[in-house]
């Protein structure tokens, strides 16, 4: 194989056999490929992009580069969520454990942060003691004990993915359409499941900037699962600002922790109950979506959802007091953003207060670098809120002031104030079945 040749190939446009697709991400994941021509390799496929013929030979060599699992034997359908990224995006945390409160089994497989975006694995790491690296053998069991379990991926699920998943981080390659689709769905399909519900993000704070371009990856998603004989639903949501009022892993769980109790904020609540809606329909554990709202609501009311996030939280080795009682990470220093001018929230950009996170610490430049769990921003005023001159609009919880300075100028880049505020834009902006 020579490799040089492949990548020069696909830079000017050219196409891959499935053989040769198969060769280059085999030898990648097992260590003949250096990083360097790797990234050479993404960079191809994100500026040339992937035919269908070369999509569907990704998406199967990463699938079966490790073990595919069969969970036939758990009883009924086994139903999954997957977010394409956003900013403030910790729904799969209160979600999961709802929707198993409800009865379906849910099994997760998820990723860490990329780029300006947070990821679920670091988020569930910021809470004490737990562990995101369950062996498939403990992911099964705790399946069939509490009907949810929540980890990274293993050494046997698609480890192809895994390593091409970190790189793509560090070498601009996020956004690439078909590395996003293939990176999903080759981790999905791995896991096990039935059914899938896509939360694909739209807007400044999402990977995909424009609805068309979400458009085409929750088609390009769809079309991958389908032809797996899956049954999959897209959302496409707003991603214009950022979800709920805590952004940064501690916070985040914090914000979970809230939409558990009935007392989230209210964008955050209204995407977990649409989304766990289909989960249920998808499931037939309901069978028309007014009784499943009713169902969620009910698990959230009665305690229940709270009650199954604890118990996973203790089986995956945390601390459920952590959960019960808030006991989570936290610094000492907190700096106050204050209003420029007196008037209504316009607009936040969700990637600069990403971007500002990242800052801080709560997201990671480099591969190897570590994340601060406890620092972030709290958004004390959302789009269509008033303020005053001078009053507080963020506030920046920073570990001995790195990165204040960085944070505090991208978060008075972020909000736009002005006279009134604007209509109220649909959380939920369309629905592929």
């Amino acid at each position: 194989m020579n490799v040089v040749e492949l990548i020069r190939r696909k830079r000017d446009g050219g196409t891959l056999a499935p053989d040769e697709i198969g060769a280059l991400l085999r030898a990648y994941t097992d260590g003949t490929l250096p990083d360097y021509q790797a990234a050479a390799l993404l960079m191809a496929v994100c500026l040339r992009g992937l035919d269908a013929r070369e999509l569907s030979a990704w998406t199967d060599v990463m699938l079966h580069s490790g073990d595919v699992l069969d969970l036939s034997e758990l009883p009924g359908v086994k139903v999954d969520k997957h977010s394409t990224g956003g900013v403030g995006d910790m729904i799969s945390l209160p979600l999961a454990p709802l929707v198993a409160a409800c009865g379906v089994v849910v099994p997760m497989v998820s990723g860490r942060g990329l780029g300006h975006t947070g990821g679920t694995l670091d988020k569930l790491e910021a809470i004490p003691g737990f562990r995101v690296d369950r062996s498939v053998e403990e992911f099964r069991a705790q399946l069939r004990q509490l009907g949810c379990c929540l980890i990274g991926q293993t050494e046997r699920l698609a480890p192809a993915d895994r390593k091409l998943y970190a790189l793509r981080d560090v070498t601009g390659t996020v956004e690439s359409i078909p590395l996003i689709a293939s990176s999903i769905m080759s981790k999905k399909l791995a896991e096990g499941i039935d059914a899938l519900v896509l939360d694909v993000k739209v807007g400044s704070g999402a990977f995909m900037k424009s609805l068309d371009d979400a458009q085409r990856l929750a088609r390009t998603l769809v079309g991958i699962g389908r032809s797996a004989g899956k049954r999959v639903t897209a959302f496409l949501t707003d991603m214009d600002q950022p979800l709920g009022r805590r952004v940064g892993n501690s916070l985040e769980v914090l914000e979970a922790i809230l939409t558990l109790t009935g007392m989230g904020s209210p964008d955050v609540r209204e995407l977990v109950l649409a989304l766990g809606t289909e989960m249920l329909l998808l499931a037939g554990v309901a069978t028309e979506p007014t009784a499943a709202r009713q169902q969620l609501v009910g698990a959230i009311d009665s305690g229940q959802a709270l009650a199954k996030f604890a118990a996973v939280v203790e089986a995956q080795g945390g601390d459920p007091r952590a959960i019960l009682e808030q006991r989570l990470p936290e610094v000492r220093t907190a700096s106050v953003v204050t209003a420029g001018r007196a008037g209504a929230v316009i607009a936040i950009d969700a990637q600069e207060i990403g971007l500002a996170s990242l800052a801080l610490g709560a997201g990671r430049l480099r591969k190897e670098d570590a994340i601060d769990p406890a620092v972030g921003i709290e958004l004390l005023r959302k789009v269509g809120e008033s303020v005053g001159r001078s009053e507080p609009i963020a506030s920046l919880h920073h570990r001995d002031g790195r990165g204040l300075d960085e944070a505090r100028r991208r978060v008075e880049r972020a909000y736009r104030i002005g006279e009134e505020a604007p209509p109220r834009r649909p959380l939920v902006i369309e629905v592929m079945r």
